[in-house]
């Protein structure tokens, strides 16, 4: 079974579609709502989750981009699930924007396949993209809605090496609870909260740095075509009907992003893929991507 954690601040009936494409009885479901979305927004996903069992709504707070906001929304999440249920063995997060392209028994395979394996993606920071070394050299506050860095410089973490990837993961049940509640968590806790863009880097450092996590595939099983967009370099590219194509074909198990107010038909198409044999047949030697690799923890 599986636990997921959905982070949802606008579209609120393409989240709807995404829910139902990945409902199935058995899993468990968390959703955060941004605060800023406002309280007719929330009551309106309320409603629409009643009447599904395993599933639970946190405490909403207003999510900030670059800030800690993401990743405390998350580590909540994790936190819930581990608490309303005991039987899922992964842990899936996924934003209202994200949609499945296999369906649930196709995933349960999957992931039952590769019981051990942490789908996210994990990089060198200092040796990959040392351009983001500013993001944790220096102290970040959250203030009036936006990120600043202070002028007080750092070191990073004692004996610990920095990572950095995107905030997409598959992982284990076990890696959940350990960053949830292991002692030796904290201090990347604490480091991390006062870090920019943390939700691409706390968890692959955490994980990274920590033995005994089982084997961590460079990969977050997702379809994601990255974009240039100004200062932020890169940006997940909006999905269409022209990609669908590739999207059926794809060997990944999400892709992102999708805006139905752009495309809605990609969703009619999606949705059909999902009941054909490719979307539910789990072949192990079909799903082998060329990028996938093992990495050892530092």
């Amino acid at each position: 079974m599986i636990g997921y954690f959905i982070l949802l601040h606008r579209f609120p009936e393409q989240f709807k579609r995404m829910f139902n494409a990945i409902y199935a009885p058995g899993n468990s479901y968390v959703i955060h709502v941004d605060k800023g979305s406002g309280p007719e927004f929330a009551a309106d996903i309320a409603a629409f989750l009643k009447p599904f069992q395993g599933v639970a709504i946190i405490e909403s707070k207003k999510a900030l981009w670059g800030g800690y906001s993401l990743v405390d929304a998350e580590l909540r999440g994790m936190k819930q699930l581990l608490k309303m249920n005991r039987s899922w063995t992964h842990y899936i997060n996924l934003s209202g924007q994200d949609f499945p392209l296999k369906s649930q028994a196709y995933i349960r395979a999957f992931l039952r396949a590769n019981p051990r394996r942490q789908y996210i993606r994990a990089l060198d920071q200092r040796a990959a993209r040392p351009d983001t070394m500013n993001r944790v050299s220096h102290m970040f506050v959250e203030a009036l809605g936006r990120m600043f860095r202070t002028r007080l410089p750092r070191a990073f973490l004692k004996d610990a090496t920095p990572y950095i990837g995107t905030q997409w993961k598959a992982v284990t049940r076990s890696f959940c609870h350990f960053a949830v509640h292991h002692p030796s968590a904290e201090r990347f806790k604490t480091f991390y909260r006062r870090s920019f863009i943390p939700d691409e880097a706390f968890f692959q450092t955490l994980m990274m740095n920590s033995r005994a996590q089982g084997e961590v595939m460079n990969d977050d099983l997702r379809t994601i075509d990255w974009v240039p967009d100004g200062d932020i370099k890169l940006r997940p590219r909006t999905f269409v009907t022209a990609d669908a194509l590739r999207l059926t074909l794809s060997p990944d198990l999400f892709a992102r992003k999708f805006d139905a107010e752009e495309d809605a038909v990609i969703f009619d198409l999606l949705e059909a893929h999902l009941k054909t044999p490719a979307a539910n047949i789990y072949a192990a030697e079909t799903t082998v991507k060329p990028q996938d690799r093992t990495l050892e923890p530092a």
